[in-house]
């Protein structure tokens, strides 16, 4: 059961349950982000805070998030409803790119999102919490939903694949030059066209913060700014790949609302070209490319393209 927190209820008329509404409704776009993260202890984490089932092992001890893809089916969205859903994620492919001694691996974890049925409900509370059948269970689960194919849905009702590319430690002395070249201006990709709509924020530690706590990210990169430039050599905190992911899906949904376009968001293909750091200006872009296909593109505080993706949209 939801509750207004006390802090909405000094005046005495706010209602302690929000209202049910009168249907069910779709999982709002993209927040499918927010379910399903490992909730594994703190010591079952890497040093740097992450969750250690996709990485490489050393000499590759730093991640970065290097863009994705989500596909959302919009004949059977996930109904927010209260049963149950499930999320089976594996390793598509694994890559191995650069010149040896600078290596980097690219996993490509791919996450496919789908309600359970009804004879895993009753598997799940006939397990009662017996290892054994919760395996079982888990193993029926992934036959029915892991597909030949990145992009045939199947069963589920969304397919998303995170791209993370994991490098080699630096050393002290290479973070401080990293630091350093962080703070002056670099090469930069910049926009080849005018946005049709655009919103400036400044995103603080604060944000940070909530962003992590929301989505059970403790990657330190995003919360101690000491390890940021004396171990990852940034010149500050991170925002997250999937927030700026997450901020142009907003701004493109919001301005289709303000148009009163009846397009919902079909897919998402993104890549994140540089960083992006805490209290400096973030531009959220976006245009209409074509019918039904958007571009959107966040950039640095010096015009350059830092994360651009394309989104395809259907008639509703």
């Amino acid at each position: 059961m939801c509750r207004w927190p006390t802090s909405c209820q000094i005046h005495g008329n706010a209602p302690l349950t929000p209202p049910a509404p009168n249907k069910p409704l779709s999982m709002p776009i993209p927040h499918h982000l927010l379910y399903f993260e490992p909730t594994k202890p703190p010591s079952d984490l890497l040093p740097d805070g992450t969750n250690p089932d996709h990485s490489p092992g050393e000499p590759f001890v730093r991640r970065m998030w290097a863009g994705g893809s989500v596909l959302f089916d919009s004949k059977k969205p996930l109904l927010m409803d209260n049963s149950r859903a499930v999320c089976l994620e594996g390793i598509r492919d694994v890559a191995v790119k650069g010149k040896p001694g600078d290596e980097k691996v690219f996993v490509g974890i791919e996450r496919r999102i789908a309600a359970l049925n009804k004879d895993e409900e009753k598997a799940m509370a006939d397990a009662n919490g017996q290892l054994d059948e919760i395996l079982a269970l888990e193993e029926t689960i992934r036959q029915r939903l892991w597909m030949p194919s990145d992009v045939e849905f199947g069963p589920a009702n969304i397919i998303e694949r995170r791209n993370i590319v994991f490098m080699r430690e630096r050393t002290p002395e290479q973070a401080k030059e990293a630091v350093a070249a962080a703070k002056k201006p670099g090469k930069m990709l910049k926009p080849q066209h005018q946005p049709d709509f655009h919103h400036t924020l400044r995103p603080d530690a604060q944000l940070l913060f909530r962003y992590s706590a929301l989505t059970f990210n403790a990657h330190s990169i995003h919360l101690d700014p000491q390890y940021c430039q004396t171990v990852e050599g940034h010149k500050h905190l991170l925002v997250h790949g999937p927030l700026s992911f997450t901020l142009m899906l907003t701004i493109l949904q919001q301005q289709l609302a303000k148009e009163g376009s009846r397009e919902q968001i079909k897919s998402v293909e993104y890549r994140n070209l540089a960083p992006l750091y805490a209290y400096d200006p973030l531009k959220i872009c976006g245009r209409k490319a074509d019918d039904q296909k958007y571009e959107v593109w966040a950039e640095t505080p010096e015009g350059g393209i830092a994360v651009k993706g394309t989104v395809k949209t259907e008639k509703v």
